[in-house]
């Protein structure tokens, strides 16, 4: 495995990994933003509903194939070629032995979903997690080595080729067939590509006791991260269950736009944080510090992007795939209100796992996913807003347990939490309900409604950083010049 030069100090690696992994990820949804407004243009709700059905089925398949061991072998102290020739060789295994089962089971559900046209397109589309299951232990080489920079060029490669695919397919009226082979695209470029940056190449010799040592701490990522995939699709089985696949498209065109919104932060915030958390472990008092730092920074960024994007949510949709998408403007604005929270969670998350504590992890997301199903499936006769209200609300308040579980582990109070982050969320709020109440008075016009709510938006928010002279902010703004500076020389 080739070595990567490291910054200098822990400040330095992490603000490295912060800058490449919110360039990446902004790029990332840029691009996602770009090829989802053709496809939009291009195809139906229904096309949409019709892969959004079987979303919840690939994802949990990849995540057992996954099995959490990227994250404990980040964890690990000492890992070695063994350890990383022992995670792909079992989820090689496990990816092949998913798809037969899967492949069997596509009947069963299109039978659930009452739609037989499933059949074929889910024994398709599920061909992806088989893909990425040969290369797991080339993306925790890279993870672990804190390679943001590579991994950004994995992802920005693979996103423009599955994106033109998608495009010319839906442009020959492949419908959604078009959506599920720009999904296999995509997974087959990001593990070529992680292939070739990792350096690391697996031996024809399985030895799968190496994995001994790591199952206590993968497993319960293992049940986390299904409970987190089934926290973020249920909507969507649950409207697939008892509406029309229209009404699924609806809401999963919602969601797309909503996750590519989160995705930038959390992506910028989940290449750096566990390693980083990791480093400073045995520091418990450092650790706070760092930890209160990346909570504040995270705040900083989280709220006013996501409030933001539910302020022009209404003309960004009626711009970018016209009006025939409208009903999934109102759904936007309320999934980036519980969005907003999500990279705040994720954080905490990162800090419960950093400590060894996946139990925490796992526990607490096993809790969410219960009450989200509850309250999905009582709140499911009363229309499809309303489920998305309710689902929102438990997410925003589930910040409160995230910080009793995982937060007082390093001695952070309640109090100090809510004051590195409800004065961005107040300031965000403010801004953007100051902002919505100037432009409606200014023009009934979309296309000047949303230059003029992003431009005054953000002028307000920095204004107010400035004039409150935000350290945040200030140290924000004072890495930027440093790297416009080295640029420059």
């Amino acid at each position: 495995m080739r070595n990567e030069e490291q910054p200098s100090s822990l400040k330095e690696k992490t603000a490295r990994g912060l800058f490449w992994g919110g360039i990446s990820n902004g790029v990332q949804q840029l691009l996602n933003l770009l090829f989802g407004i053709f496809l939009a243009r291009l195809l139906t709700p229904a096309d949409y509903g019709m892969v959004g059905m079987l979303s919840i089925f690939s994802l949990i398949a990849s995540t057992l194939q996954e099995s959490g061991f990227t994250a404990a072998l980040a964890n690990k102290k000492d890992a070695c070629h063994r350890d990383y020739n022992a995670v792909f060789w079992f989820s090689t295994l496990t990816g092949l032995t998913l798809y037969v089962v899967l492949f069997l089971c596509a009947p069963l559900i299109a039978g659930f979903y009452h739609t037989p046209e499933l059949t074929p397109l889910a024994r398709y589309s599920f061909l992806g997690f088989l893909i990425s299951s040969t290369g797991v232990a080339h993306n925790a080489v890279i993870f672990r080595h804190l390679r943001v920079k590579e991994n950004a060029v994995v992802m920005l490669v693979s996103l423009a080729v599955s994106g033109t695919v998608g495009v010319a397919m839906a442009w020959a009226g492949m419908a959604y067939w078009g959506i599920a082979t720009q999904s296999l695209v995509y997974v087959a470029c990001v593990t070529a590509l992680r292939w070739h940056y990792s350096g690391w190449r697996p031996t024809f010799r399985p030895d799968f006791r190496p994995l001994r040592g790591m199952l206590a701490f993968s497993s319960r990522l293992l049940v986390t991260s299904i409970f987190q995939h089934i926290n973020y699709n249920l909507l969507s089985v649950v409207l697939g269950r008892f509406y029309a696949a229209r009404e699924v498209g609806f809401f999963n065109q919602s969601n797309k736009w909503n996750y590519m919104g989160f995705s930038v932060i959390q992506g910028m915030v989940q290449g750096v944080a566990q390693p980083v958390l990791r480093q400073v472990d045995d520091d418990r008092a450092r650790q706070l510090r760092v930890f209160r730092k990346m909570l504040r920074f995270v705040s900083f960024v989280s709220f006013p992007c996501l409030l933001g994007l539910s302020l022009v949510a209404p003309e960004l949709i009626t711009i970018a795939i016209t009006d025939k998408w409208a009903r999934s403007a109102g759904l936007l604005q309320m999934l980036c209100v519980g969005s907003a929270f999500i990279p705040l969670q994720n954080l905490y998350s990162n800090l419960a796992v950093s400590r060894g504590r996946s139990d925490v992890y796992m526990w607490n997301v096993t809790a969410q996913g219960v009450v989200q199903v509850a309250v999905a499936l009582v709140c499911c006769r009363y229309g499809m807003e309303a489920m998305v209200a309710c689902y929102v609300g438990v997410t925003v308040l589930w910040t409160l347990v995230w910080h009793g579980v995982a937060g007082r582990g390093i001695g952070l109070r309640l109090s100090d939490a809510l004051r590195d982050t409800v004065p961005f969320l107040l300031a965000a709020a403010g801004t953007m309900w100051a902002t919505d109440f100037a432009v409606s008075r200014l023009t009934d016009n979309v296309y000047l409604s949303f230059l003029a709510k992003v431009l005054l938006a953000a002028a307000v928010y920095a204004g107010v950083m400035a004039a409150c002279r935000v350290q945040t902010f200030r140290e924000s703004l004072a890495y930027f010049r440093k790297k416009q500076t080295q640029k420059g020389a």
